[in-house]
C-alpha cells in the first residue's frame, strides 16, 4: 500500500482526537483498535450503548472482555470516561471493576470517571426487556436482555429515570426508587401479569452502590471539554455498529442509542469539532446477532465455516452470530454517515482456506439497480456479487503488507476501492502484534 503524503499526514494528525466506530452490525473488533490507540491517548470515552456492548482485548495471550468499562483501562496512563450517553449498569460495572482488579489492573477514581448525567439501568429495566420479548414471541427484536432499551425509554420519559449523579444522594435516591418501583410494578402487572418486585432490597442495594461509586461520579462533560481545550488527546470508543444506530440502522432491529460518529458530541458532552479523525472498523466479512435483514447472510457451509473459524459467538450473550459475505454497500453507507477517514479491516485471517471469496458490490430490487442506500430496503434487495480468488496460506504470522499472499493483498485493495476509503491497517489475529500497517496516518494506531 502506498505511503501517505506529507500533506495527508498533516491533514489528519493535526486533529488530535480520534473516534473509533463499527461500520457493520457490531462485533467488528473495535476493542483491539481502541486498545492499540489508547496508548497514545490521554482519555478514552464511551459515549453510547451500555452493557450490551462487548469489546474483547487480548494482551500477551490474556483475554479481557469488557462491557461497560472503556478499553483504555488496560493502559495505566489513560483516563477512562463513561459518558452521559451511556446506559450505565452499576451492578455490571462493579463486577467488571472487581474482575479487573483481581487480574492486576488498577481501577480507581484517577483512571475511571462516570458522568453524573449517565442514565442508570435499574432492575425493572431488565425485567421489562425479558417480559416484552416474551410477549412479542416470533416478532421479538432480539435484545441482549440487559435493560438498555427500557432505560433509554425512561430517559425520554424523564420522570421515571435515574441518573448516576442521583446515586450519591441516599435520601433522593430512596424516594425515587420507591416511587418509580411502585409505578413499574403496577405497569408490569397490567401489561404482562408479572409478579411485583420487592422494592426495599433495591433501595438498600443502590444506596450501597452509590457510596462505592461516589468518588468516580463527576461532571465528565466539563472534564472532557477542558481536556480538549488544553490539547489533550481524546479517543471516543463506539459500541455496537452503525447499522444498529437508533436513527440510521435497520430499524426496528437496532440498539437504542446513537452509535455512529454522529452520536459523539451529544453522548460525551463535547462540541462536534472535537470528534476528530474517524476510524471505521469492519470485518473482512459480515455478521450480525439477532433478528433483522442481512442481505449477504449465508445459511450454508460457508456461513458455518466462517462462524467456526472466526469464533463468531457473542461476547455479551454467547449467541452464535449470523455470518455472510462482505457487503460493501453497507460499509460505503456507514463510512459516509460517520465521515470515516480510514478503515481497519479485521479478521482477514478467517477467510484463509476458501477457494474463492465474494463481495457484495450492489443491490437489485425487482431486477433494477438500487441507487442511494436506505436501510429500510434491505429486506427486499438481491445482492450483486463480485468473485475474487482466495488464498490457502495461514496469514496469522504476517506483520507487513507485502508478506500477505498476493490474493489477500488484492482483496484488501479491492475493499478500499469499493468503499472509497484507505485501509489503514489489517488485523490477522487477536494479539496486539497481529496488526499490519497499511495506509494509516493516525498516530498511535499500531
Amino acid at each position: 500500500m502506498a505511503d501517505p503524503t506529507e500533506k495527508e499526514q498533516r491533514r489528519i494528525m493535526d486533529t488530535k482526537n480520534v473516534t473509533v466506530i463499527g461500520l457493520q452490525w457490531g462485533d467488528e473488533g473495535k476493542g483491539k483498535i481502541v486498545d492499540s490507540l489508547a496508548s497514545a491517548c490521554d482519555y478514552v470515552v464511551r459515549y453510547c450503548g451500555g452493557a450490551n456492548a462487548g469489546h474483547t482485548v487480548t494482551v500477551e495471550k490474556e483475554r479481557f472482555a469488557l462491557h461497560l468499562i472503556p478499553c483504555g483501562i488496560l493502559h495505566p496512563e489513560a483516563v477512562n470516561v463513561i459518558g452521559n450517553g451511556v446506559a450505565f449498569d452499576p451492578v455490571i460495572a462493579l463486577e467488571e471493576m472487581t474482575a479487573l482488579r483481581e487480574r492486576g489492573v488498577e481501577v480507581t477514581e484517577k483512571n475511571l470517571r462516570i458522568s453524573t448525567q449517565a442514565q442508570v439501568v435499574m432492575p425493572w429495566h431488565k425485567q421489562q426487556d425479558i417480559l416484552s420479548e416474551q410477549q412479542l414471541g416470533a416478532s421479538k427484536i432480539g435484545t441482549t436482555a440487559r435493560g438498555i432499551g427500557p432505560c433509554y425509554s425512561d430517559k425520554a420519559n424523564r420522570s421515571s429515570a435515574i441518573r448516576a449523579g442521583e446515586l450519591v444522594d441516599p435520601d433522593q435516591l430512596t424516594q425515587k426508587i420507591r416511587l418509580i418501583g411502585t409505578i413499574k410494578n403496577a405497569q408490569y402487572a397490567g401489561m404482562y401479569n408479572a409478579e411485583p418486585m420487592d422494592i426495599e432490597p433495591i433501595v438498600e442495594q443502590y444506596i450501597k452502590i452509590g457510596k462505592t461509586l461516589a468518588p468516580m461520579i463527576c461532571n465528565a462533560g466539563a472534564d472532557l471539554r477542558r481536556a480538549a481545550s488544553e490539547g489533550k488527546r481524546i479517543m471516543f470508543e463506539g459500541g455496537q455498529g452503525c447499522m444498529l444506530d437508533i436513527d440510521h440502522g435497520t430499524y426496528p432491529f437496532v440498539t437504542s442509542s446513537s452509535v455512529s460518529a454522529c452520536g459523539v458530541p451529544a453522548g460525551a458532552g463535547i462540541p462536534p469539532k472535537s470528534v476528530g479523525s474517524v476510524v471505521g472498523i469492519m470485518k473482512a466479512y459480515t455478521t450480525r446477532v439477532g433478528a433483522g435483514p442481512f442481505p449477504t447472510e449465508q445459511n450454508n457451509e460457508i456461513g458455518d465455516r466462517i462462524r467456526e473459524q472466526g469464533k463468531e459467538f457473542g461476547t455479551t450473550t454467547g449467541r452464535p452470530r449470523r455470518c455472510g459475505w462482505l457487503d460493501t454497500m453497507v460499509v460505503q453507507y456507514t463510512s459516509e454517515l460517520s465521515g470515516v477517514d480510514e478503515l481497519a479491516l479485521m479478521l482477514l485471517d478467517v477467510l484463509s482456506g476458501l477457494d474463492e471469496l465474494k463481495i457484495c458490490t450492489g443491490y437489485l430490487i425487482d431486477g433494477k439497480p438500487v441507487g442511494d442506500f436506505d436501510p429500510i430496503m434491505l429486506g427486499k434487495v438481491e445482492c450483486v456479487y463480485e468473485t475474487l480468488p482466495g488464498w490457502s496460506e495461514d496469514i496469522t504470522a504476517c506483520r507487513k503488507f507485502d508478506e500477505l499472499p498476493e490474493n489477500a493483498q488484492k482483496y484488501v485493495r479491492r475493499v478500499s476501492e469499493l468503499v472509497g476509503r484507505p485501509v489503514g491497517l489489517v488485523s490477522v489475529g487477536p494479539g496486539r502484534d497481529q496488526t499490519i500497517p497499511c495506509d494509516s496516518v493516525i498516530k498511535g494506531i499500531i
